[in-house]
Protein backbone atom coordinates (compact mmCIF):
# COMPACT_ATOMS: atom_id res chain seq x y z
CA UNK A 1 0.00 0.00 0.00
CA UNK A 2 1.53 3.35 -1.00
CA UNK A 3 2.08 6.04 1.61
CA UNK A 4 -0.55 8.78 1.65
CA UNK A 5 0.49 12.13 0.17
CA UNK A 6 1.99 14.67 2.57
CA UNK A 7 0.73 17.70 0.68
CA UNK A 8 -2.04 18.58 -1.69
CA UNK A 9 -1.65 21.38 -4.24
CA UNK A 10 -4.94 23.08 -3.38
CA UNK A 11 -7.05 22.69 -0.28
CA UNK A 12 -10.11 23.20 -2.51
CA UNK A 13 -9.86 19.53 -3.58
CA UNK A 14 -10.91 18.54 -0.05
CA UNK A 15 -14.68 18.49 -0.42
CA UNK A 16 -17.12 18.38 2.47
CA UNK A 17 -14.60 19.35 5.14
CA UNK A 18 -15.10 21.90 7.86
CA UNK A 19 -12.06 24.13 8.28
CA UNK A 20 -11.42 25.31 11.82
CA UNK A 21 -9.35 28.40 12.49
CA UNK A 22 -6.80 28.44 15.28
CA UNK A 23 -7.97 30.11 18.48
CA UNK A 24 -4.74 32.15 18.30
CA UNK A 25 -5.77 33.71 14.98
CA UNK A 26 -6.63 37.39 14.79
CA UNK A 27 -9.06 39.09 12.43
CA UNK A 28 -6.14 39.60 10.01
CA UNK A 29 -6.20 35.93 8.91
CA UNK A 30 -2.65 35.41 10.11
CA UNK A 31 -2.82 31.86 11.36
CA UNK A 32 -3.65 28.33 10.27
CA UNK A 33 -6.81 26.35 9.72
CA UNK A 34 -7.25 22.61 10.14
CA UNK A 35 -9.71 20.05 8.81
CA UNK A 36 -10.21 16.29 9.06
CA UNK A 37 -11.08 14.78 5.67
CA UNK A 38 -13.50 11.86 6.09
CA UNK A 39 -13.16 10.35 2.62
CA UNK A 40 -10.64 9.81 -0.14
CA UNK A 41 -6.88 9.32 0.13
CA UNK A 42 -6.63 11.96 2.89
CA UNK A 43 -9.22 10.30 5.15
CA UNK A 44 -8.05 10.05 8.73
CA UNK A 45 -5.34 12.67 8.31
CA UNK A 46 -5.26 16.25 9.54
CA UNK A 47 -5.10 18.88 6.79
CA UNK A 48 -3.46 22.21 7.65
CA UNK A 49 -3.61 25.33 5.48
CA UNK A 50 -2.63 29.00 5.68
CA UNK A 51 -5.68 31.08 6.57
CA UNK A 52 -4.39 33.89 4.31
CA UNK A 53 -4.49 31.58 1.28
CA UNK A 54 -7.43 29.20 1.72
CA UNK A 55 -7.27 28.10 -1.91
CA UNK A 56 -3.57 27.27 -1.59
CA UNK A 57 -1.83 24.04 -0.67
CA UNK A 58 -2.41 22.06 2.49
CA UNK A 59 -0.07 19.88 4.52
CA UNK A 60 -1.32 16.49 5.69
CA UNK A 61 -0.37 15.01 9.05
CA UNK A 62 -1.17 11.79 10.85
CA UNK A 63 -2.61 12.35 14.31
CA UNK A 64 0.64 11.24 15.96
CA UNK A 65 2.78 13.46 13.74
CA UNK A 66 0.60 16.50 14.50
CA UNK A 67 0.77 15.87 18.26
CA UNK A 68 4.58 15.59 18.05
CA UNK A 69 4.77 18.82 16.02
CA UNK A 70 2.56 20.82 18.41
CA UNK A 71 4.42 19.46 21.42
CA UNK A 72 7.75 20.44 19.88
CA UNK A 73 6.73 24.04 19.17
CA UNK A 74 5.31 24.60 22.64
Amino acid sequence: MPAPPRTIPSSLVLHDVRWLRSSYSTGANNCVETARPAAGPSAGLLAVRDSKAPEGPALLFSRDAWVRFVTAVH
